[in-house]
């Protein structure tokens, strides 16, 4: 006996007719009537009679009939209970500064919404140390840029990020251009974090197959202090648009020109711990966190993104 051949026979009883209920039920006629036959050769007896007018539950139809109702409630309320039953415990996720930036906020309010009981850590650094922290199992989670130390991550690329060379507004006499190639940074002052994090590698590629040279004049393995050296007019640097995410005025302060020279991109995966290594709010989180993402991408909200992965 199934749950739906008995949701079947309680619709039919209810409205007397084996058409109306078929039609309601979006099913053939025949195929409802033979889920009734069914039914009634498991039970052996005859549960409807047919009249000119309808169908009618037999006395052993009519007894069956009520206890169909309870069974039918009691499933409801189990299916009810399943979906209310909250998942719970703490997880733990890695961003980089940029990308806590845009993907911080909404990942903290869509996980309130959708599972409250799960305690969500998010762990704010530099890539290298997210990436360090993933392989010591210190986190669930994380968003990184190079995946090529991975241990037993499960890895799903996400989305890519233009780069732009961002500059200060402070002592421009005319604004900057809309795109530049690297070999007109010639020269230039830049600003940019050490080797040992994900923007860098992919920085250092670029430089490579644009054959620039940059001139350095610090390196800096802190966001906002690296920001604030841009902001003040030390130099530029090379970052996707996320950088300025956190700045209300961003357009006032800073000047933003795409790199135009094929591959300049930086790659967002979406990085965790084996499957059977994830708690099933780990799980969760991640879809939620994969969702969270691509959002803010098709409503234009991470600026300069494209997604990967949908």
């Amino acid at each position: 006996m199934e749950l739906r051949q008995i949701r079947y026979f309680v619709r039919v009883v209810e409205l007397g007719s084996m058409s109306r209920a078929a039609l309601e039920l979006d099913m053939v006629q025949s195929a409802l009537s033979q889920q009734i036959s069914r039914l009634e050769s498991e039970l052996s007896t005859r549960l409807l009679q047919r009249t000119s007018k309808g169908v009618l539950p037999t006395e052993a139809g009519l007894a069956f009939f009520r206890e169909a109702q309870l069974t039918l409630r009691h499933a409801e309320q189990a299916a009810r209970a399943a979906q209310q039953a909250r998942l719970s415990g703490t997880v733990s996720v890695g961003l980089a500064p940029t990308t806590a930036s845009v993907l911080g906020g909404p990942l903290l309010r869509a996980m309130r919404a959708r599972y409250p009981d799960v305690r969500l850590h998010l762990v704010e650094s530099l890539s290298g140390h997210i990436t360090a922290m993933l392989n010591a199992r210190q986190l669930d989670l994380a968003v990184l840029f190079d995946t090529g130390t991975a241990r037993r991550w499960s890895v799903l690329p996400l989305l890519k990020e233009k780069l732009y060379y961002i500059r200060s507004t402070q002592g421009q006499d005319a604004p900057a251009s809309k795109r530049v190639r690297m070999a007109q940074l010639k020269g230039v002052p830049l600003i940019l974090p050490t080797g040992t994090h994900g923007l860098r590698s992919t920085l250092d590629q670029l430089f490579i197959r644009t054959r620039y040279q940059p001139q350095l004049v610090a390196e800096i393995d802190s966001l906002p202090m690296l920001m604030e050296a841009v902001d003040s007019g030390l130099g530029g640097t090379l970052q996707p648009w996320a950088a300025v995410g956190r700045y209300p005025d961003a357009a006032q302060r800073f000047q933003l020109a795409e790199i135009a020279d094929a591959q300049a991109w930086r790659v967002n995966a979406l990085c965790s711990l084996s499957d059977d290594e994830l708690s099933p709010a780990a799980l969760a989180t991640r879809v939620v966190l994969a969702d969270c993402a691509r959002e803010l991408v098709r409503t234009g909200r991470w600026v300069g993104a494209t997604l990967l992965a949908d």
